[in-house]
């Protein structure tokens, strides 16, 4: 049960409703409040029961957003007024979520809070794109990294992207690269990779949409990749898959070609 005065930090997973917790649907039921992202999906929305209150804090890149301090104080505002508040975050919330800071903040306050991981789209992505970001005849290891993060409380802009990441070392350690929110640096991304050593030819997925019904997989490579991302008019939010596995998805690939078998 959520105590009054509580906060839980709820992962709603990448889109699919399907995909949500037996947990966050719980959460979902008893809360007073919840406070959600902008990509959780409106069929994870219409689960929240209508006597509870609806508060929208959606970030996106590049469009004027809620600031994160104001979305942490919301929530140990709404705590201290004795509300069951969830935080519904898409995908995990302590997987490039900030669910962290927002967990700190609740500490820092003194507000009782737990968390409900959720799907992280970086998994779920490519499985509905018929990509296993491991194959033990490809990879034994996999990088989860994040193509994007905001100037907001620390200085982060594509400047320092090119040198807080260390690409070249990356593309040198690890054969399959899942990034998040790298569509805005993707030609920084790509050449970056090819000066480390990765060859110009390597398979690439752009997978926009994740899990859902406007789910789009491009099949390109690193070197092709920024040329046919603009002519397929390509847009967030995508999950980006670099490695030989993206070529299993020419025998994996399955929800795509479901979806439009069912529409």
């Amino acid at each position: 049960m959520i105590a009054p005065g509580s906060v839980v930090l709820v992962g709603a997973g990448p889109g699919d409703p399907d995909l949500l917790t037996l947990a966050a649907l719980k959460a979902l039921q008893q809360a007073d409040v919840v406070v959600h992202d902008a990509l959780v999906s409106p069929e994870i929305l219409d689960l929240i029961p209508a006597s509870c209150q609806r508060l929208f804090a959606g970030k996106r890149g590049g469009i004027p957003s809620i600031e994160q301090s104001d979305i942490s104080d919301t929530l140990v505002r709404l705590a201290q007024a004795g509300k069951r508040v969830v935080r519904l975050k898409g995908g995990d919330p302590f997987v490039f979520g900030r669910g962290g800071e927002e967990a700190l903040h609740l500490a820092q306050h003194g507000i009782p809070f737990r968390v409900v991981p959720g799907l992280t789209a970086g998994i779920a992505g490519p499985a509905y794109a018929g990509i296993p970001v491991t194959h033990r005849d490809v990879n034994a290891n996999v990088a989860f990294i994040t193509g994007h993060e905001s100037a907001e409380n620390a200085p982060f802009n594509t400047e320092s992207l090119s040198t807080r990441i260390d690409w070249e070392s990356i593309a040198r350690t690890f054969p399959v690269l899942v990034l998040y929110m790298a569509m805005e640096n993707l030609s920084l991304v790509t050449e970056r990779l090819m000066q480390g050593g990765c060859a110009a030819d390597t398979p690439m997925a752009v997978i926009c949409w994740a899990t859902t019904r406007r789910q789009q997989t491009l099949t390109t490579t690193l070197a092709q990749a920024v040329h046919d991302v603009q002519q397929h008019n390509l847009k967030p939010p995508a999950i980006v898959v670099i490695g030989e596995v993206v070529r299993l998805r020419q025998q994996l690939a399955w929800f795509e070609e479901q979806s439009e078998e069912g529409s």
